[in-house]
């Protein structure tokens, strides 16, 4: 359980004893202890196994494979994986590769629906990029948090030089929300459009050993 879910919960759950306690009916504290449960059941934190093996990049979140696309960046050619996740979904974030962060930039933007392709380029996000190690030595991949029509808020707790294992928990974002990995051009793709995957535990690419992207 992520610890918003908590303080959301515990805040709700006493508006519910004031609004009984003052109006002298329970029925008034239906909704607030109704939205409590919701809250405890949407940050939810699953255990998760992580794959292990040379240039497996995993799913940074849970949720719907919504694209799969090469596109051009200033470093380069990118092959990006956009995941869209809905209010329904697990919202922790994990690292898609074990490696040290070289760069976290945090982008001020719009907030359209994260299932619109323009999103990836025009929303509020939070860019990350990970220089690999250990399986994933040589590999250079960046994941993305997205905001979207709901999602006012994301939770980044990546820093420059912060060393994160594949499948690390590594922010959050409330409450629905999108996803991007850019792999490099060359990673065999595991994953299709419309097909729906978990953060840290699905492969959505293998990249080959001791490239960059």
């Amino acid at each position: 359980m992520v610890r918003d879910g908590y303080i959301y919960a515990l805040s709700l759950l006493a508006v519910a004893a004031a609004l009984t306690w003052l109006t002298g009916r329970w029925a008034w504290g239906v909704a607030p202890i109704l939205l409590a449960a919701f809250f405890l059941w949407f940050f939810r934190d699953p255990q998760r196994a992580i794959p292990t093996g040379k240039g497996l990049i995993v799913s940074p979140g849970d949720g719907l494979v919504t694209e799969t696309v090469s596109i051009n960046t200033p470093e380069g050619p990118r092959q990006r994986i956009s995941i869209f996740l809905s209010v329904f979904d697990v919202h922790v974030n994990r690292a898609p590769i074990s490696g040290t962060v070289i760069q976290v930039q945090y982008l001020n933007g719009q907030f359209l629906n994260a299932m619109n392709p323009a999103s990836a380029e025009r929303n509020e996000q939070s860019m990350v990029t990970l220089c690999g190690q250990g399986e994933d030595l040589g590999l250079e991949v960046t994941f993305k948090q997205i905001a979207g029509l709901l999602a006012r808020r994301i939770v980044c707790r990546c820093s420059e030089g912060q060393t994160v294992e594949r499948g690390e928990r590594v922010g959050l974002i409330k409450f629905g929300s999108r996803v991007d990995v850019l792999a490099p051009a060359n990673a065999e793709l595991r994953v299709k459009v419309g097909e729906r995957v978990k953060g840290g535990a699905s492969v959505l690419a293998v990249a080959p050993s001791g490239e960059r992207a």
